[in-house]
């Protein structure tokens, strides 16, 4: 008789299995016959062990083999006849009341996938992000560029502004009494980098070389040094030199500083140009993604399978301990760190994950060899030897998936691009950079 699979709650569902002791008996005793012909004893040659002495020594582990093997049979063919895909491992627990003496049962109770079922893509609403890139987005990519290489040149009776270097000796005190870290002789720093407190370039700001000042100064409550954060502070400073920064000309020797061979200019610029419009198409596109990736969201409705979401945090978890290895922290293998603070996120990528897998299978958007080679080739234009990062992509089996995994979320991004209500999103070169 087929087991009935019950419905709980949600997508949970339980079934009841039951094992025949002949069975595992049967089992039980060809795995023995199977160690009896290699298993080595004191004083007995290979294969001439007797089954007895093989029964006690190897006995209980065989059967719990066994009836484990037994009972995954038994739930695989009841979970294959309900067609049912199982999210996580099974629960079992052993039934003992009112059970026959020739059989085990046990009660398993597990959770399945969702049916997913894609939405009308052209009721989601989507921001595409755009930016524009013309010569004086250029031209400030390469004022950064020339303020990378700055000199400062020292000038007298000049008053401290942004961009110039600032060398001063400074001292700070809270109730009267040095603190770690508050003293510097000969410090230099760049105005308006932000290297330094507001507070403390705010009052740097507009002095001259040999002047002095005291003023007092706020620490943030979430300042880095404990010891004084939130704490009111009295500096003294004394400003040594104010040099201006002095760009570099934007010449042949400016342009073979960047690795332009033959200090043609014109190239230079060409190559900022490539350069700045490839990495805002990746942003655009990343910031777009985001955006189709949350429309889908919150189309998803449907529930999802707890088993998955707590394996989801797990392996936030995880890879928050990774992190905190990566910075020295002594005691992140240690340390707890409650997978409840990732649920949300974990519960948001499952959902996502489940919605992208049904609207890649209806959709048949796989990943062309083609897409993945072009995919690899734009990455390679960033590094100085791009065939090199090509061969290194296609000669390697997981390098190459982790490429179609991103192609795949390309092609359902501008899958549903081609049917959803797109708005077109302004997004200033600033911006998109994160320079603002």
């Amino acid at each position: 008789m087929q087991p009935v699979v019950e419905t709980l709650t949600g997508l949970e569902r339980r079934v009841e299995l039951s094992v025949p002791m002949a069975d595992v008996e049967k089992a039980v005793q060809a795995e023995i016959k199977r160690v009896a012909r290699t298993a080595k004893v004191a004083g007995f040659r290979p294969g001439k062990v007797p089954l007895a002495m093989l029964e006690r020594s190897h006995g209980p582990s065989i059967r719990y083999e066994a009836v484990n093997g037994q009972v995954g049979a038994a739930f695989e063919k009841a979970i294959t006849s309900a067609g049912l895909r199982v999210a996580g491992t099974p629960k079992l627990e052993p039934k003992t009341e009112g059970t026959p003496e020739d059989v085990m049962v046990f009660t398993a109770t597990f959770e399945v996938y969702p049916t997913v079922t894609v939405p009308d893509l052209s009721t989601l609403e989507v921001k595409r992000a755009v930016t524009e890139i013309g010569d004086a987005e250029v031209q400030r990519t390469v004022d950064i560029l020339r303020k990378q290489r700055a000199n400062y040149e020292a000038r007298e009776g000049r008053v401290a502004q942004d961009d110039d270097r600032v060398t001063l000796d400074f001292a700070g005190t809270i109730d009267g009494v040095p603190f770690e870290g508050g003293h510097a002789e000969g410090f230099p720093f760049v105005l308006g980098q932000g290297r330094m407190l507001p507070e403390f370039e705010t009052a740097v700001r507009g002095m001259k070389a040999g002047e002095s000042k005291v003023f007092p100064l706020e620490f943030p409550a979430d300042y880095g040094g404990k010891e004084v954060a939130g704490k009111t502070a009295e500096f003294s400073i004394t400003v040594k030199e104010v040099a201006e920064q002095v760009l570099p000309e934007l010449d042949a020797e400016f342009a073979k500083s960047l690795g332009q061979t033959e200090g043609d200019v014109a190239k230079l610029l060409a190559d900022v140009r490539g350069n700045i419009e490839r990495e805002v198409r990746q942003r655009t596109l990343a910031r777009t993604k985001a955006s189709v990736m949350d429309a889908l969201v919150k189309a998803a409705t449907f529930d999802v399978p707890k088993a998955l979401v707590d394996s989801e945090a797990e392996d936030r978890v995880a890879a928050a301990r990774e992190e905190l290895k990566k910075r020295g922290v002594p005691n992140a293998e240690s340390m707890p760190i409650p997978a409840d603070a990732f649920t949300a996120e974990a519960e948001r990528r499952v959902r996502l994950g489940l919605m992208i897998a049904e609207l890649i299978r209806v959709a048949s958007l796989s990943a062309k060899p083609e897409q993945v080679r072009a995919r690899i080739e734009e990455f390679a234009a960033n590094y100085e030897q791009p065939a090199q990062v090509v061969s290194y992509y296609l000669s390697d089996r997981a390098r190459r998936a982790e490429v179609e995994g991103i192609v795949l979320e390309d092609n359902v991004v501008q899958h549903v691009l081609a049917t959803a209500k797109v708005e077109d999103e302004a997004v200033a070169f600033d911006q998109i950079m994160g320079t603002t």
